[in-house]
């Protein structure tokens, strides 16, 4: 049954273009190596290894940086110890009106102190600016080392400059060092992401972040098996630029330097539109929809990868149309950096305002 379901899923008409099969890119010839699952076994522990090294990061490097900015980690107020309550918020961190009035009855307890009790328990979760502090310049400083060493073997690279060169004898490409080591580090970066979130204190967006750390994994892994290695450095590349700057503005806003967050978020802003509303879509969707399709041929697989991407740039208009309200409101109150933290977690100030609606529904 299993090896029914394995040779159904990695069947070649599925993978691969016409006439060519697995049994091809098994034997490449003398000096060159094509991508193969096989060779991403090492990710999983290197995924481990990059995890701690970010706990060592944080403590040595980014710590340090946090007390000569002053940023201090703070001591939450506690809520009051309950059992009751306690048992509740493990499962459901904002109870509804009748969960309420139901505690309320058996702790003999007012609805606003039960209400209370949530609200600082709920902040008696949430990282510390310290905390964010330093996960900010863990993923700085992971996106600006992956894209310079993206640039400097890309740069070098025909296809960067010709995207037509990403399907020439394809899928008949060899694999360089680079590609590899490229593609290792990011799946065991997004990899780490996936253990750390159930080490770390549970966020608002947990389950959409899982999805879209999951999402990548998969993207990564497949492209890499399809050997669609070309095309993907690229996207990881262009990816990684805007990011950078991302995590620079929350940096500085942690850091409370309004002047350069306000000047980070604006450098952001216009990476983003540019790597992710141009250079994306114009050139390298361009490419995979296009070029792919007049040089190697379209096949099954190359109908599910460009379906992704197209979901993936679909996500960048959205994602920019919310980045351009954020900018308008900021520049008509004249505060880019109030405005830019509240835009860290979009999801988790939706669910504050339907909290808050519940709030004035109970109370009345």
């Amino acid at each position: 049954m299993t090896t029914s379901i394995s040779t159904w899923f990695w069947s070649d008409r599925f993978w691969l273009p016409e006439n060519v099969s697995w049994a091809d890119l098994e034997h490449p010839p003398p000096g060159v190596e094509y991508p193969r699952l096989g060779h991403l076994v090492c990710v999983l522990p290197l995924a481990v290894g990059v995890f701690l090294l970010r706990k060592l990061f944080e403590r040595l490097v980014a710590k340090p940086c946090a007390h000569i900015l002053q940023i201090e980690a703070g001591v939450p107020r506690r809520a009051q110890p309950n059992a009751v309550l306690e048992r509740l918020y493990q499962s459901k961190m904002c109870p509804d009106t009748r969960q309420l009035e139901g505690l309320s009855k058996q702790l003999d307890w007012d609805v606003r102190k039960i209400q209370r009790w949530f609200r600082i328990r709920r902040n008696q979760d949430r990282p510390s600016m310290q905390q964010k502090f330093c996960e900010s310049m863990w993923r700085f400083t992971f996106y600006l080392v992956t894209f310079l060493y993206s640039i400097s073997h890309l740069w070098v690279s025909p296809w960067m400059w010709d995207t037509r060169h990403c399907w020439y004898n394809y899928p008949f490409q060899s694999l360089s060092p680079e590609q590899y080591n490229h593609y290792v580090a990011e799946l065991a970066f997004y990899w780490s992401l996936m253990f750390s979130q159930f080490i770390d204190i549970k966020r608002k967006d947990f389950i959409i972040m899982l999805v879209h750390h999951l999402a990548t994994i998969i993207l990564i892994t497949f492209s890499y098996a399809n050997n669609m290695l070309r095309a993907g450095t690229l996207v990881m590349c262009v990816h990684d630029a805007s990011d950078i700057f991302l995590e620079a503005a929350k940096l500085a806003n942690y850091a409370k330097y309004q002047r350069l967050c306000d000047g980070l978020f604006v450098v952001f802003s216009i990476s983003f539109f540019f790597t992710r509303l141009v250079i994306f879509p114009f050139w390298i969707v361009y490419s995979v929809l296009f070029e792919s399709w007049e040089i190697a041929g379209p096949y099954q697989a190359w109908w599910l990868f460009n379906g992704l991407l197209l979901v993936l740039q679909t996500l960048h208009i959205i994602w920019f149309y919310l980045i351009t309200r954020i900018a308008i409101k900021a520049i008509f109150k004249g505060k880019v950096g109030l405005v830019f933290c509240r835009s860290e977690s979009l999801i988790e100030n939706m669910v504050r305002k339907k909290r808050r609606l519940k709030s004035s529904a109970s109370y009345s």
